[in-house]
């Protein structure tokens, strides 16, 4: 199974001019590409197959960094024109990658004549090797990994931050799993309280640490600090990254929370039954920022591959389906109730409800016919 590993890395002056040089070169092999595919699409002729070698000698500068970095470029963009013509609606046609994005390049791992890699690490000195690096990148190796190394991602983020993100064929994680505490978890996502969870054993509310909205007042701050600079100097190039290290934080955190959680309710629940969500729709409402900075489309993601991961399966009920206005205990389904009803009493079999908690427990119910066939 394929696993990768991010970690962050410090090079020295030459390493950092060196993935300067390559990220200019992947990025100019791909608006050259790129231009030259979307001219014959204005032609109305079939796009050709263009490698970064047509390129090479009319540009020598190109022979000085990785070639597989600029072979997995070309890889890249092939693929996500195949994308945009197989589903344009959620693919869009490949654009034109400017410098103030945030640069990257992917190297694979090759046997040398000698034995060794092309990628190598070394946990104990804290290093790690690349093609056409001489010297080890110093590494912060947060955790350890065995296996085969396949390929490595260099990244440098708007902040200025360097990291790496090795992908590894790691043994199967399913051998190392834990029995599960819960056969059936029931899941409602909420802005109130961000997950409700109604397994075997009761259920719970967990709450949003709101990363995005606390740190509002900070962001407007240093907007409003980079604003007043002259665009280009090097007080304005301080305070952009000023900027981006804030939204970078928020964005690590974010992360941090949704992998954690996501990860504890894998581990807790052998099935996890989770509510459809139109997420597109919901942040064009007046909710946007709240349901934006919650990232419920990213946290079930992580959800259905770390499912994958560890033998779990995720049940996925159609937002169709009347989670908050059923009574879990009668099924008596409440037209009446809005949004804004947090707490609410079955006419029926006059049960009080939690509105969150009552959703949670209908998603686990659904989840039980629905294994039980």
């Amino acid at each position: 199974m394929l696993k990768a590993y991010k970690y962050r890395i410090y090079p020295d002056k030459a390493q950092k001019e060196f993935f300067e040089k390559t990220f200019g070169c992947c990025r100019f092999v791909w608006n050259k590409m790129l231009e030259e595919k979307l001219e014959t699409l204005r032609q109305g002729r079939k796009i050709p197959r263009i490698t970064p070698a047509r390129y090479k000698k009319g540009y020598p500068f190109l022979r000085e960094v990785d070639s597989l970095a600029l072979a997995n470029v070309q890889l890249e963009q092939e693929k996500a024109f195949r994308n945009h013509f197989k589903n344009p609606e959620h693919f869009r046609m490949p654009k034109f990658k400017k410098k103030k994005d945030k640069q990257s390049y992917t190297t694979n791992n090759q046997q040398l004549k000698n034995g060794n890699e092309t990628i190598r690490v070394d946990f104990e000195k804290g290093l790690i090797y690349l093609p056409k690096i001489k010297s080890g990148i110093k590494t912060i190796f947060h955790r350890r990994f065995e296996g085969k190394i396949r390929s490595a991602t260099v990244v440098k983020t708007k902040a200025g931050k360097y990291y790496v993100s090795i992908l590894v064929d790691v043994q199967d994680p399913r051998n190392d799993v834990k029995e599960p505490k819960n056969f059936i978890g029931g899941i409602d996502l909420g802005l109130k309280s961000f997950v409700t969870i109604a397994n075997d054993t009761g259920s719970l509310k967990i709450e949003y640490p709101k990363y995005l909205i606390k740190a509002e007042k900070r962001f407007k701050k240093s907007q409003r600090q980079l604003s007043r600079k002259e665009k280009g100097s090097k007080n304005w190039e301080k305070a952009r990254k000023r900027l981006a290290k804030e939204h970078e934080y928020v964005k690590n955190a974010r992360e941090d929370f949704l992998h954690k959680l996501s990860k504890a309710i894998i581990d807790e629940n052998q099935v996890v039954v989770v509510e459809s969500l139109n997420v597109k729709g919901l942040s064009k409402t007046r909710l946007s920022k709240r349901i934006l900075d919650s990232s419920w489309s990213k946290f079930l993601e992580y959800l259905r591959y770390k499912a994958d991961w560890y033998g779990r399966r995720v049940i996925e009920v159609d937002k169709t389906f009347p989670s908050s206005r059923m009574c879990s205990i009668c099924g008596y389904i409440n037209k009446e109730l809005k949004l804004k009803d947090r707490v609410w009493e079955c006419p029926e079999c006059r049960t009080i409800h939690d509105r969150d908690e009552n959703a949670a427990r209908n998603l686990r119910n659904y989840g039980i016919v629905y294994i039980s066939g």
